[in-house]
């Protein structure tokens, strides 16, 4: 039972004078409390929006730094260690239980039968682990010179690679957090063009109405009939051959905004037409609020958190799409990494039977966008907070 239940609960407020007392104040609370303050108190229940929250905010703190919490560089090569397979952490030695964690190296050699390479684990030699442990050199955001990786060995021949390395003996696991700046900077930098878009088109539509508002209808009606992911593939194929990678980023960025504002336009239309009508905005425009004025403080923040969970939840439509098209050859390239660029290299059986850690990337795009999926979630649920008080 929630706390808006308990506080509708006669017998729970009646039981004590100290529980009556306890329920009066929270009444009271609730009653001077702010829509966002609501809102929070909500949030607070949806306990899977909360821990998709800590997920996420995880995600993007460590591929924002990305250099500082990968052990190598994305486009560090290691000759000596092609398709090498997932890092084994071990706690567990021949000695018996250690308190660091601590692996092995890898001795390589060719299968004369199949032709590729395989690995063994050599226990004479031995790594242990250690956080805060310096490395190959690097720049934070291309600014600050530094070579402090969050983890490591500090002995140069040992190598961690957690996901194991790709056809060209790169890090897996360092390539997917430079990867994932790529891909939820994209959905991020996608969505917030397609909200303001929305908010513009869809809030004009919903205000003035008539020819304004059919014209709007008649736009986003022709939009949503292409099927999303040929229009998607059509428009960035047609990105010219010789942009350079910031071009064809800001490219994609566009074209998935573009395509995708029409939805929450016409939520925000119909929002803003039920609001309009409320007592609040008509004496304002009695008192002689100008059109912008009236938009921009009475209309638009009254559905702001509506605005909050519809963003969220077309973040992760903007992930699926930029992988979308980056896997099949017509988004982002080399030498960008994001990924879908990092999952072409799945495309080949033969490369996926033997090292099926290349598929590695996929399962963060899955977390990701269920992730924000419940976010989105319990922000929708959260964005009408007074429905508990009902």
């Amino acid at each position: 039972m929630s706390d808006y239940d308990d506080m509708r609960d006669p017998a729970h407020t009646s039981a004590t004078p100290g529980d009556e007392d306890a329920g009066v104040q929270l009444s009271e609370e609730l009653l001077v409390a702010t829509q966002w303050q609501l809102m929070w108190w909500k949030f607070k229940q949806h306990k899977l929006a909360v821990g998709a929250s800590i997920v996420l905010a995880v995600m993007i703190l460590a591929a924002v730094f990305a250099d500082f919490a990968a052990p190598y560089q994305p486009r560090s090569r290691h000759s000596g260690y092609v398709y090498a397979p997932p890092t084994r952490l071990r706690l567990v030695s021949e000695q018996g239980l250690q308190l660091r964690p601590f692996v092995y190296g890898l001795e390589s050699s060719i299968d004369l039968g199949t032709g590729r390479r395989v690995y063994e684990i050599d226990a004479d030699r031995r790594y242990d682990l250690h956080l805060l442990v310096r490395g190959e050199p690097y720049r934070i955001w291309n600014l600050i010179p530094w070579d402090v990786h969050l983890f490591g060995t500090r002995d140069p021949d040992g190598k961690v690679f957690l996901l194991g390395t790709d056809s060209m003996g790169r890090d897996l696991f360092t390539q997917v957090l430079f990867g994932a700046r790529a891909s939820i900077s994209i959905a991020l930098f996608g969505v917030l063009l397609s909200v303001t878009l929305g908010l513009i088109i869809g809030g004009v539509a919903g205000y003035f109405g008539g020819v304004v508002d059919s014209f709007v209808q008649r736009l986003s009606e022709v939009l949503q009939s292409f099927p999303s992911i040929p229009l998607w593939m059509a428009l960035a194929a047609a990105l010219p051959r010789e942009w350079g990678p910031l071009q064809v980023y800001a490219g994609i960025v566009v074209i998935l905004s573009v395509v995708g504002w029409t939805s929450l336009g016409r939520q925000i239309r119909s929002k803003i037409l039920s609001v309009k009508t409320e007592d609040f905005v008509i004496a304002a425009r009695v008192n002689g609020a100008s059109t912008g004025r009236l938009l921009r403080v009475h209309l638009i923040p009254s559905v702001m958190s509506h605005i909050i969970a519809s963003l969220s939840l077309s973040i992760p439509g903007m992930i699926i799409a930029e992988t979308a098209l980056s896997f099949i050859g017509i988004g982002l390239m080399r030498p960008v990494i994001s990924w879908g660029v990092l999952l072409q290299q799945a495309q080949a059986l033969r490369a996926l039977m033997f090292s099926p850690w290349l598929l590695t990337p996929g399962i963060f795009v899955v977390v990701t966008v269920l992730a924000f999926n419940f976010l989105g979630d319990g922000l929708r649920d959260a964005a009408d907070p007074y429905s508990a008080l009902d």
